[in-house]
């Protein structure tokens, strides 16, 4: 049987696939400037048989089969700013860190594309592969959709697994997105309160924008209390709060705060960033200060396509059995899961799927849940994670084919 040959496809990668993962994971970069990672997936991509090409500022892309429907499997890349705090024999070894869990997205998908490698001839279409660059910063997916990702051969569906540590269910297990939103959208916002600077014994010679910011900090807290109805999710975090002024006993004349806003609906999305700038604006005015407000960066909200999420039901439930492969909606919470993801992007634009695996319980030695730099992940779900990958792959061309 398909499944059977697969998962023994993928145990047999096991120990290629741990030694990549190590390799990623004790050289994290971030954002776009990726250039050993880049060098080390082109490379495995190459033995395997593929001719990768770049896409966008930092992405790699290629195919395998040909003519018929087209299936997008993606890996991002990226890794945190975050000093890791494991005694690993391959502990990271800069000042940032795979804290998320990219290193195994990515080897996942160069596992998948070994073994599909295998059934080349066998495929009843196109499989294109998408290993994406900037991801934690919201900027690498749209990146290559404007560079063409999902064009030239056209993507019909499109399919990405995201792991979980501290998770619920043994390594391996599988929840599958139900249709609709998965993951919220998500903005960073920056804003620069401007006053004029003084002696910290004259305030009354320069104008406070530390004491604006702090109202505007205290008012926006009110949008999502206040404003947005209980039955319409969103969070909103000022992270830091910033003087251009580091001595204690002067009025800087600039404040900068930084934050961010996570919405399940795009018309509130819109609501609260058009709010955040009248309020900014106006508390700066009643203080005699000035305010500006950017965003930086962000991604829309993740959509499920509801025919992928039945498909992908039924082949898990196939390769993995009931116990392994849990659709959201039998799952005691409800809703999407809290972080924002930029695939949103491409599900925004093509039929889109989002599994999360499990990797890694607490009862395992793996209580720390993802960005948390005592974060670990049970490298067992290598090889399952790239058996997923293929047989999702190969299933749905032949379905739609």
């Amino acid at each position: 049987m398909l499944k059977d040959e697969i998962l023994q496809a993928a145990k047999d990668l096991n120990d290629e696939l741990v030694q990549i993962r190590r390799t990623l994971h004790q050289n994290p970069e971030t954002s776009f400037d990726l250039p050993k990672t880049l060098k080390l997936v082109k490379e495995k991509l190459i033995s395997y048989g593929y001719d990768p090409k770049p896409c966008g500022k930092a992405g790699l892309t290629c195919t395998i089969g040909n003519k018929g429907k087209v299936f997008l499997l993606r890996a991002d890349m990226d890794a945190l700013n975050i000093i890791e705090d494991n005694d690993l024999s391959y502990k990271s070894c800069n000042n940032k860190m795979h804290a998320c869990g990219h290193d195994i997205h990515t080897t996942m998908l160069l596992g998948a594309a070994k073994i599909l490698k295998k059934y080349e001839n066998q495929l009843n279409g196109t499989i294109k592969f998408m290993f994406q660059p900037s991801e934690e910063t919201f900027e690498g997916s749209k990146d290559m959709i404007e560079d063409h990702i999902l064009e030239n051969p056209k993507v019909d569906g499109a399919m990405m697994m995201h792991v979980m540590t501290n998770a619920p269910l043994p390594t391996g297990s599988v929840f599958i997105m139900d249709k609709g939103v998965s993951a919220p959208a998500a903005d960073y916002f920056t804003i620069e309160v401007y006053g004029k600077a003084c002696h910290g014994s004259s305030p009354w010679l320069g104008i406070d924008p530390m004491i604006a910011s702090a109202n505007i900090i205290l008012a926006l807290q009110e949008i999502t209390t206040r404003e947005i109805s209980s039955s319409d999710p969103s969070v909103f975090t000022i992270g830091t709060i910033e003087s251009n002024n580091k001595a204690a006993n002067a009025i800087s004349d600039m404040v900068t705060l930084k934050g961010t806003i996570r919405t399940f609906d795009e018309k509130i999305r819109a609501y609260i960033k058009e709010r955040i700038e009248q309020i900014a604006k106006s508390i700066a005015v009643a203080y005699r200060c000035n305010a500006d407000v950017y965003y930086p960066s962000g991604a829309p909200t993740l959509l499920n396509d509801e025919d992928l999420s039945l498909k992908l039901e039924k082949y898990m439930i196939e390769l993995l059995g009931e116990n392994k492969a849990i659709p959201m909606r039998k799952m005691k919470q409800s809703g999407g899961v809290g972080g924002s993801e930029d695939f949103a992007y491409v599900s925004q634009k093509v039929p889109s799927i989002m599994l999360a695996i499990c990797a890694g319980m607490a009862s395992d030695g793996h209580q720390y849940p993802v960005h948390n730099p005592k974060a670990t992940f049970d490298e067992d779900v290598l090889w399952q994670g790239a058996a997923i990958f293929s047989y999702a792959a190969i299933n749905y061309l032949n379905d739609a084919n």
